[in-house]
């Protein structure tokens, strides 16, 4: 009996676990289990040695060696830099503070020590590994070289990250919002009205959201200070870009939806967006991706707006404004096409139906 009774009871414990553990689950499971290791995958590929690769510099050298110094400094083993000649100091200058360069080496007519001017508010990565490469160069030619930087991060963003880590939150805080609209509903796949209607609920979260990042980066930590309103317009753009994709993938595909979600923003988009390192300190897949996507097109707006006063920042603002209009457009036409065919569907049941 007690054998019977033990059998039973593991018999019990089987079904159970049986009806707790569906198949729908064990998808789930793996699903999140990619993530995570696509997760690892993502940022220490991009991070765990960054080697540079082309970092920009412009050069003002004396006429007589300034081919030859160009040719030499972009024949460099691996191309670390790539070394574009100015006329003079000024211009060298006005290129570093539009965004258009990493670093600006300035030759001296006369005497042995060179300079280099970096702006390391716009990424102290790219700075510091420019500064090592014209190092290097300048030992071999036995001469001295000294660092300037003219425009340097706020006090309260000493290393420059303030602009990457507030485009992560309101990347994070986009698609999550649209995660809560879809959950709210049941999951269910959105009819017209209702994505319409979650479409429009995503642009007060994302002004409200806007502002609150804006106040905690400004009045609250002094990280990125001034610039409040277009710090605010610049959040609603990127946490309604992010929501509205949200809504588009999730509508069109239901939980992968969301995991492709945080695939794009959160596994692919933040470690290439150069808020840790530049373009030019990536691997070359990284390097190739960041700035289409949202993640890296936001810090590059904030870092510059902030910094540089909005300079070399149009082309990342159309690449936020394409996500959030492409998002719109997903979202509206699988709605239409879903609530079409459940039409369709419906007109055929009645008609096959008896009489």
């Amino acid at each position: 009996m007690a054998d019977a009774r033990g059998s039973t009871a593991q018999l019990g414990a089987w079904a159970e676990m049986r009806d707790a553990i569906t198949t729908r689950a064990v998808l789930v499971m793996v699903g999140v289990l990619l993530l995570q290791l696509g997760f690892a995958l993502s940022y220490m590929g991009a991070f765990h040695a960054p080697e540079p690769h082309r970092i920009p510099i412009t050069l003002v050298a004396p006429r007589p060696v300034e081919a030859d110094l160009v040719a030499r400094l972009n024949s460099l083993p691996g191309d670390p830099v790539h070394v574009t000649a100015v006329q003079d100091r000024a211009q060298a200058r006005a290129r570093l503070l539009e965004r258009k360069t990493d670093a600006a080496l300035i030759v001296a007519v006369t005497g042995r020590t060179d300079t280099l001017l970096v702006a390391s508010a716009g990424g102290p990565s790219a700075a510091d590994a420019a500064a090592k490469v014209v190092a290097t160069v300048e030992r071999t030619q036995n001469r001295a070289l000294t660092v300037r930087d003219i425009h340097p991060p706020a006090a309260g963003d000493s290393r420059g990250l303030s602009s990457f880590y507030l485009v992560l939150s309101w990347t994070i805080g986009g698609y999550l919002a649209a995660s809560a609209l879809n959950m709210a509903a049941g999951s269910k796949r959105p009819t017209l009205r209702r994505s319409i209607v979650r479409l429009a609920a995503m642009v007060p979260y994302a002004f409200v959201s806007g502002i609150g990042g804006a106040i905690i980066v400004g009045p609250v930590l002094h990280c990125l200070p001034g610039a409040f309103w277009e710090l605010v317009g610049i959040g609603t753009l990127v946490v309604f870009a992010s929501g509205a994709v949200g809504v588009a993938l999730q509508s069109l595909l239901g939980t992968i939806g969301l995991g492709l979600t945080i695939l794009i923003f959160t596994i692919l988009g933040n470690p290439s967006s150069g808020g840790v390192y530049p373009a030019s300190l990536l691997p070359p897949f990284w390097a190739a991706i960041g700035q289409a996507l949202p993640p890296g097109a936001g810090t590059t707006v904030v870092r510059n707006t902030v910094y540089f006063d909005g300079n070399n920042t149009t082309g990342a603002l159309w690449i936020l404004g394409a996500w959030a209009f492409a998002g719109i457009v997903v979202a509206l036409v699988a709605a239409a096409l879903r609530g079409r065919r459940g039409r369709t569907e419906t007109r055929w049941a009645t008609a096959a139906a008896p009489c």
